[in-house]
Protein backbone atom coordinates (compact mmCIF):
# COMPACT_ATOMS: atom_id res chain seq x y z
CA UNK A 1 0.00 0.00 0.00
CA UNK A 2 2.83 2.39 0.31
CA UNK A 3 4.04 1.82 -3.02
CA UNK A 4 0.47 2.98 -3.94
CA UNK A 5 0.56 6.09 -2.05
CA UNK A 6 4.40 6.92 -3.24
CA UNK A 7 2.72 6.40 -6.62
CA UNK A 8 0.46 8.84 -6.42
CA UNK A 9 2.45 11.34 -4.66
CA UNK A 10 4.85 11.05 -7.70
CA UNK A 11 1.87 11.41 -10.42
CA UNK A 12 1.13 14.55 -9.05
CA UNK A 13 4.35 15.98 -9.24
CA UNK A 14 4.83 15.49 -12.75
CA UNK A 15 4.21 18.60 -14.53
CA UNK A 16 1.81 18.89 -17.21
CA UNK A 17 3.94 19.38 -20.18
CA UNK A 18 2.74 22.89 -22.32
CA UNK A 19 4.55 23.69 -25.67
CA UNK A 20 6.32 27.60 -25.44
CA UNK A 21 5.05 29.01 -28.39
CA UNK A 22 7.15 31.86 -27.72
CA UNK A 23 9.98 30.00 -28.53
CA UNK A 24 10.68 28.99 -31.79
CA UNK A 25 11.75 25.40 -32.23
CA UNK A 26 13.03 23.64 -35.14
CA UNK A 27 11.82 21.27 -36.45
CA UNK A 28 13.41 17.66 -36.35
CA UNK A 29 12.30 14.96 -38.74
CA UNK A 30 10.36 11.92 -37.17
CA UNK A 31 9.95 8.27 -38.75
CA UNK A 32 6.59 6.68 -36.96
CA UNK A 33 6.83 3.18 -37.29
CA UNK A 34 3.49 1.06 -37.34
CA UNK A 35 3.45 -3.05 -37.23
CA UNK A 36 0.32 -4.10 -38.31
CA UNK A 37 -1.03 -7.38 -39.18
CA UNK A 38 -4.98 -7.34 -39.96
CA UNK A 39 -5.77 -4.29 -38.79
CA UNK A 40 -8.29 -3.22 -42.03
CA UNK A 41 -11.29 -2.40 -39.80
CA UNK A 42 -8.31 -0.36 -37.22
CA UNK A 43 -5.51 1.09 -40.10
CA UNK A 44 -7.35 3.71 -42.27
CA UNK A 45 -8.69 5.50 -38.78
CA UNK A 46 -5.11 5.58 -37.45
CA UNK A 47 -3.38 6.79 -40.54
CA UNK A 48 -5.88 9.32 -41.12
CA UNK A 49 -5.16 10.57 -37.62
CA UNK A 50 -1.73 11.07 -38.48
CA UNK A 51 -1.94 12.61 -41.77
CA UNK A 52 -4.27 15.26 -39.62
CA UNK A 53 -1.36 16.46 -37.90
CA UNK A 54 -0.59 19.99 -37.52
CA UNK A 55 3.44 19.37 -37.57
CA UNK A 56 4.23 19.80 -41.56
CA UNK A 57 3.90 16.75 -43.91
CA UNK A 58 7.80 17.36 -45.03
CA UNK A 59 9.05 16.80 -41.65
CA UNK A 60 8.08 13.03 -41.06
CA UNK A 61 7.22 9.49 -42.68
CA UNK A 62 5.47 7.18 -41.60
CA UNK A 63 6.50 3.39 -42.03
CA UNK A 64 3.69 0.63 -42.17
CA UNK A 65 5.10 -2.51 -42.05
CA UNK A 66 3.13 -5.92 -43.12
CA UNK A 67 3.12 -8.31 -40.41
CA UNK A 68 1.93 -11.10 -42.98
CA UNK A 69 -1.75 -9.60 -43.29
CA UNK A 70 -4.35 -11.72 -45.44
CA UNK A 71 -7.12 -8.90 -45.09
CA UNK A 72 -7.68 -5.66 -46.86
CA UNK A 73 -4.85 -4.05 -44.55
CA UNK A 74 -2.29 -2.99 -46.98
CA UNK A 75 -5.13 -2.19 -49.68
CA UNK A 76 -6.39 0.49 -47.24
CA UNK A 77 -3.50 2.20 -46.23
CA UNK A 78 -2.89 2.07 -50.37
CA UNK A 79 -6.28 3.73 -50.80
CA UNK A 80 -5.96 6.94 -48.67
CA UNK A 81 -3.27 8.29 -50.90
CA UNK A 82 -0.68 9.63 -47.80
CA UNK A 83 2.47 10.72 -49.72
CA UNK A 84 4.51 10.55 -47.07
CA UNK A 85 3.39 6.85 -45.67
CA UNK A 86 6.01 3.90 -47.07
CA UNK A 87 4.64 0.06 -46.96
CA UNK A 88 7.50 -2.77 -46.22
CA UNK A 89 6.22 -6.42 -46.19
CA UNK A 90 7.76 -8.85 -43.24
CA UNK A 91 7.77 -11.31 -45.75
CA UNK A 92 10.07 -9.77 -48.29
CA UNK A 93 12.67 -9.40 -45.64
CA UNK A 94 11.79 -13.12 -43.27
CA UNK A 95 10.08 -14.74 -45.95
CA UNK A 96 7.75 -17.58 -44.64
CA UNK A 97 10.56 -18.92 -41.84
CA UNK A 98 9.28 -18.46 -38.23
CA UNK A 99 11.04 -16.17 -36.09
CA UNK A 100 10.74 -15.61 -32.49
CA UNK A 101 9.34 -12.09 -32.83
CA UNK A 102 7.30 -10.82 -35.44
CA UNK A 103 7.19 -6.90 -34.03
CA UNK A 104 10.48 -6.86 -33.11
CA UNK A 105 11.74 -7.70 -36.63
CA UNK A 106 8.84 -5.43 -38.55
CA UNK A 107 10.46 -2.40 -35.81
CA UNK A 108 13.72 -3.31 -36.62
CA UNK A 109 13.30 -3.28 -40.48
CA UNK A 110 11.90 -0.22 -40.29
CA UNK A 111 14.40 1.77 -38.10
CA UNK A 112 17.21 0.32 -40.71
CA UNK A 113 15.36 2.52 -43.41
CA UNK A 114 13.94 5.44 -41.42
CA UNK A 115 15.15 8.99 -42.22
CA UNK A 116 14.61 9.78 -39.00
CA UNK A 117 16.65 11.27 -36.08
CA UNK A 118 13.44 10.20 -33.91
CA UNK A 119 11.69 7.34 -33.81
CA UNK A 120 8.14 7.20 -32.69
CA UNK A 121 6.11 3.88 -32.62
CA UNK A 122 2.19 3.22 -32.29
CA UNK A 123 0.03 0.25 -33.38
CA UNK A 124 -2.34 0.03 -35.85
CA UNK A 125 -5.48 0.29 -33.85
CA UNK A 126 -4.46 3.32 -32.18
CA UNK A 127 -5.87 7.43 -32.94
CA UNK A 128 -3.38 9.74 -32.08
CA UNK A 129 -4.29 13.38 -31.11
CA UNK A 130 -3.58 16.11 -33.91
CA UNK A 131 -0.65 17.70 -31.44
CA UNK A 132 0.79 14.71 -30.85
CA UNK A 133 4.27 15.13 -33.36
CA UNK A 134 4.27 18.74 -32.08
CA UNK A 135 4.53 18.04 -28.44
CA UNK A 136 7.08 15.31 -29.11
CA UNK A 137 9.46 17.02 -31.25
CA UNK A 138 8.95 20.41 -28.97
CA UNK A 139 9.89 18.20 -25.88
CA UNK A 140 12.48 16.45 -27.16
CA UNK A 141 14.64 19.43 -28.73
CA UNK A 142 13.65 21.00 -25.08
CA UNK A 143 14.96 18.44 -22.83
CA UNK A 144 17.13 16.22 -25.17
CA UNK A 145 16.23 12.90 -23.79
CA UNK A 146 17.16 9.50 -25.70
CA UNK A 147 14.00 7.88 -24.59
CA UNK A 148 10.27 8.74 -24.01
CA UNK A 149 7.39 7.18 -22.35
CA UNK A 150 3.96 8.54 -22.88
CA UNK A 151 0.33 8.46 -21.89
CA UNK A 152 -2.24 5.84 -23.53
CA UNK A 153 -5.55 5.24 -22.98
CA UNK A 154 -8.69 3.28 -23.99
CA UNK A 155 -11.61 4.32 -25.57
CA UNK A 156 -14.80 4.46 -23.38
CA UNK A 157 -17.32 4.91 -26.27
CA UNK A 158 -19.15 1.73 -27.07
CA UNK A 159 -22.87 2.47 -26.54
CA UNK A 160 -23.84 -0.81 -28.60
CA UNK A 161 -22.28 -3.44 -26.68
CA UNK A 162 -24.15 -5.85 -24.18
CA UNK A 163 -24.12 -4.92 -20.45
CA UNK A 164 -21.21 -8.05 -20.15
CA UNK A 165 -18.93 -6.49 -22.86
CA UNK A 166 -19.29 -2.88 -22.07
CA UNK A 167 -18.60 -3.97 -18.07
CA UNK A 168 -15.57 -6.01 -19.85
CA UNK A 169 -14.15 -2.90 -21.32
CA UNK A 170 -15.07 -0.53 -18.54
CA UNK A 171 -12.61 -2.38 -16.23
CA UNK A 172 -9.83 -2.75 -18.86
CA UNK A 173 -10.01 0.93 -19.05
CA UNK A 174 -9.38 1.23 -15.00
CA UNK A 175 -7.07 -0.99 -14.93
CA UNK A 176 -4.58 0.30 -17.90
CA UNK A 177 -5.68 3.80 -16.83
CA UNK A 178 -3.83 2.33 -13.28
CA UNK A 179 -0.98 0.78 -15.16
CA UNK A 180 -0.41 4.37 -17.08
CA UNK A 181 -0.47 6.07 -13.78
CA UNK A 182 2.69 3.97 -12.54
CA UNK A 183 3.91 4.48 -15.55
CA UNK A 184 4.19 8.01 -15.16
CA UNK A 185 4.82 7.99 -11.41
CA UNK A 186 7.64 5.21 -12.25
CA UNK A 187 9.41 7.10 -15.12
CA UNK A 188 9.50 10.41 -13.79
CA UNK A 189 11.24 9.58 -10.62
CA UNK A 190 13.48 6.46 -11.84
CA UNK A 191 11.99 4.23 -9.82
CA UNK A 192 11.91 1.23 -12.31
CA UNK A 193 10.96 0.88 -16.18
CA UNK A 194 7.55 1.17 -17.40
CA UNK A 195 5.87 1.97 -20.68
CA UNK A 196 3.61 0.92 -23.68
CA UNK A 197 4.72 0.78 -27.32
CA UNK A 198 1.27 2.21 -28.40
CA UNK A 199 2.84 5.78 -27.49
CA UNK A 200 6.67 5.42 -27.58
CA UNK A 201 10.04 7.05 -28.72
CA UNK A 202 13.93 6.66 -29.27
CA UNK A 203 16.29 7.81 -31.11
CA UNK A 204 17.74 6.06 -33.76
CA UNK A 205 21.29 6.56 -32.99
CA UNK A 206 20.41 5.18 -29.46
CA UNK A 207 18.44 2.17 -30.73
CA UNK A 208 21.61 1.07 -33.01
CA UNK A 209 23.92 1.89 -29.64
CA UNK A 210 22.29 -1.18 -27.86
CA UNK A 211 22.00 -3.57 -30.88
CA UNK A 212 18.52 -2.88 -30.87
CA UNK A 213 16.42 -5.84 -30.22
CA UNK A 214 19.60 -7.90 -30.05
CA UNK A 215 19.20 -10.51 -27.10
CA UNK A 216 15.54 -10.18 -26.69
CA UNK A 217 14.43 -10.78 -29.83
CA UNK A 218 13.71 -14.23 -28.19
CA UNK A 219 11.01 -13.16 -26.23
CA UNK A 220 8.05 -12.70 -28.45
CA UNK A 221 6.20 -9.20 -26.78
CA UNK A 222 9.03 -6.83 -25.22
CA UNK A 223 9.32 -4.46 -28.08
CA UNK A 224 8.97 -1.65 -25.73
CA UNK A 225 10.04 -2.47 -21.89
CA UNK A 226 12.46 -4.97 -22.69
CA UNK A 227 13.89 -1.93 -24.75
CA UNK A 228 13.48 0.33 -22.49
CA UNK A 229 15.54 -1.48 -20.48
CA UNK A 230 18.38 -2.17 -22.36
CA UNK A 231 18.69 1.46 -22.96
CA UNK A 232 18.31 2.80 -19.11
CA UNK A 233 21.60 0.64 -18.57
CA UNK A 234 23.17 2.91 -20.99
CA UNK A 235 21.24 6.44 -20.05
CA UNK A 236 19.86 6.11 -16.74
CA UNK A 237 19.06 9.77 -16.78
CA UNK A 238 18.23 10.47 -20.54
CA UNK A 239 14.82 8.74 -20.07
CA UNK A 240 11.63 11.16 -19.31
CA UNK A 241 7.78 10.58 -19.38
CA UNK A 242 5.55 12.97 -21.14
CA UNK A 243 2.81 14.00 -19.40
CA UNK A 244 0.50 15.72 -21.53
CA UNK A 245 -3.07 15.65 -22.69
CA UNK A 246 -1.34 16.68 -26.03
CA UNK A 247 -0.10 13.18 -26.88
CA UNK A 248 -2.40 10.58 -25.15
CA UNK A 249 -2.85 8.18 -27.67
CA UNK A 250 -6.20 6.13 -27.58
CA UNK A 251 -6.53 2.64 -28.22
CA UNK A 252 -8.97 -0.33 -28.26
CA UNK A 253 -9.77 -2.09 -25.36
CA UNK A 254 -10.31 -6.05 -25.92
CA UNK A 255 -13.95 -6.87 -27.31
CA UNK A 256 -14.12 -10.52 -25.99
CA UNK A 257 -13.52 -12.26 -22.69
CA UNK A 258 -10.82 -14.43 -24.27
CA UNK A 259 -8.85 -11.41 -26.08
CA UNK A 260 -8.92 -9.60 -22.58
CA UNK A 261 -7.35 -12.84 -20.86
CA UNK A 262 -4.81 -13.18 -23.86
CA UNK A 263 -3.32 -10.05 -23.94
CA UNK A 264 -3.12 -9.54 -20.04
CA UNK A 265 -1.40 -13.55 -20.34
CA UNK A 266 0.90 -11.83 -22.91
CA UNK A 267 2.09 -8.97 -20.54
CA UNK A 268 2.35 -10.81 -17.74
CA UNK A 269 4.72 -13.52 -19.48
CA UNK A 270 7.32 -10.35 -19.47
CA UNK A 271 7.64 -10.44 -15.88
CA UNK A 272 10.43 -12.57 -15.39
CA UNK A 273 12.56 -11.31 -18.79
CA UNK A 274 12.95 -7.56 -16.97
CA UNK A 275 16.53 -7.35 -15.55
CA UNK A 276 14.91 -4.02 -13.77
CA UNK A 277 14.81 -6.26 -10.64
CA UNK A 278 12.79 -3.26 -9.07
CA UNK A 279 9.81 -3.73 -11.19
CA UNK A 280 9.97 -7.66 -10.71
CA UNK A 281 9.47 -7.28 -6.84
CA UNK A 282 6.75 -4.50 -7.47
CA UNK A 283 5.38 -7.81 -9.55
CA UNK A 284 5.65 -10.36 -7.36
CA UNK A 285 4.32 -8.25 -4.29
CA UNK A 286 1.19 -7.08 -6.41
CA UNK A 287 0.31 -11.01 -7.11
CA UNK A 288 1.28 -11.95 -3.38
CA UNK A 289 -0.93 -9.47 -2.06
CA UNK A 290 -3.64 -10.40 -4.36
CA UNK A 291 -3.37 -14.45 -3.52
CA UNK A 292 -3.22 -13.75 -0.39
CA UNK A 293 -7.05 -11.81 -0.37
CA UNK A 294 -7.84 -14.88 -2.49
CA UNK A 295 -7.12 -17.23 0.29
CA UNK A 296 -8.62 -15.15 3.05
CA UNK A 297 -11.86 -15.23 0.83
CA UNK A 298 -11.68 -18.85 0.61
CA UNK A 299 -11.03 -19.44 4.21
CA UNK A 300 -13.93 -16.75 5.22
CA UNK A 301 -15.98 -19.59 4.46
CA UNK A 302 -14.66 -21.51 7.43
CA UNK A 303 -13.41 -18.75 9.81
CA UNK A 304 -15.24 -15.62 11.36
CA UNK A 305 -11.75 -13.76 11.83
CA UNK A 306 -11.20 -14.56 8.20
CA UNK A 307 -14.19 -12.92 7.03
CA UNK A 308 -13.70 -9.65 8.82
CA UNK A 309 -9.52 -9.65 7.37
CA UNK A 310 -11.00 -10.18 4.34
CA UNK A 311 -13.29 -7.07 4.59
CA UNK A 312 -10.73 -5.20 5.97
CA UNK A 313 -8.34 -5.89 2.97
CA UNK A 314 -10.68 -5.52 0.70
CA UNK A 315 -11.42 -2.29 2.15
CA UNK A 316 -7.44 -1.31 2.55
CA UNK A 317 -7.15 -2.06 -1.04
CA UNK A 318 -10.30 -0.39 -2.64
CA UNK A 319 -9.43 2.75 -0.51
CA UNK A 320 -5.78 2.95 -1.67
CA UNK A 321 -5.91 2.20 -4.97
CA UNK A 322 -8.86 4.56 -5.47
CA UNK A 323 -6.86 7.26 -4.02
CA UNK A 324 -3.93 6.84 -6.18
CA UNK A 325 -6.47 6.45 -9.69
CA UNK A 326 -8.09 9.81 -8.87
CA UNK A 327 -5.42 11.97 -10.15
CA UNK A 328 -5.16 9.71 -13.39
CA UNK A 329 -8.34 9.95 -14.36
CA UNK A 330 -8.52 13.23 -13.93
CA UNK A 331 -5.65 13.57 -16.16
CA UNK A 332 -7.93 11.12 -18.76
CA UNK A 333 -10.38 12.95 -17.71
CA UNK A 334 -12.34 9.86 -17.12
CA UNK A 335 -13.42 10.39 -13.50
CA UNK A 336 -16.95 9.05 -13.67
CA UNK A 337 -15.62 5.81 -14.60
CA UNK A 338 -14.65 5.19 -11.07
CA UNK A 339 -18.29 3.89 -9.87
CA UNK A 340 -17.31 1.03 -11.62
CA UNK A 341 -14.09 0.23 -9.08
CA UNK A 342 -15.51 -1.00 -6.51
CA UNK A 343 -17.15 -3.75 -8.13
CA UNK A 344 -14.56 -4.77 -10.18
CA UNK A 345 -12.85 -5.58 -7.43
CA UNK A 346 -13.58 -9.29 -7.12
CA UNK A 347 -12.70 -9.80 -11.21
CA UNK A 348 -9.21 -7.63 -10.74
CA UNK A 349 -7.97 -9.93 -7.66
CA UNK A 350 -9.15 -12.93 -9.86
CA UNK A 351 -8.12 -12.17 -12.96
CA UNK A 352 -4.56 -10.84 -11.55
CA UNK A 353 -3.53 -14.36 -9.89
CA UNK A 354 -5.23 -16.14 -13.34
CA UNK A 355 -3.33 -14.45 -15.68
CA UNK A 356 -0.02 -13.80 -13.37
CA UNK A 357 -0.03 -17.84 -12.93
CA UNK A 358 -0.32 -18.88 -16.86
CA UNK A 359 1.89 -15.67 -18.14
CA UNK A 360 4.95 -17.66 -16.49
CA UNK A 361 3.41 -21.49 -16.90
CA UNK A 362 0.58 -21.41 -20.05
CA UNK A 363 0.81 -19.82 -23.57
CA UNK A 364 -1.53 -17.41 -25.31
CA UNK A 365 -2.74 -16.72 -28.73
CA UNK A 366 -1.30 -13.28 -29.84
CA UNK A 367 -2.40 -12.17 -33.35
CA UNK A 368 -3.38 -15.65 -34.66
CA UNK A 369 -0.26 -16.84 -33.49
CA UNK A 370 0.45 -19.42 -30.25
CA UNK A 371 2.87 -18.62 -28.35
CA UNK A 372 4.53 -20.40 -25.19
Amino acid sequence: MAIIIYYRQSWCEIKNYKIDHTQQESKIFISIIIAARNEEKAIGNCLLSIKGQIYPAGAFEIILVDDHSVDATIAIAQSLKIGNLKIIHLTDITGESKINSYKKKAIESAIDMAKGDLIITTDADCIVPPKWLETYATFYMQKKPVFIAAPVTYTDHFPADSFFVKSLKIFQTLDFMTLQGITGASVSKRFHNMCNGANLAYTKKVFQGVNGFDGIDNIASGDDILLMDKIQKVYPEKIEFLKSKDVIVETRPAATFKEFMNQRIRWASKADKYTDRKITFVLLLVYIFNAWIFITAVASFFSNSSFYLLLFMLLLKTLVELFFLYPVAKFFNKQKLLWWFIPAQPFHIIYTIVAGWLGKFGSYTWKGRVVK
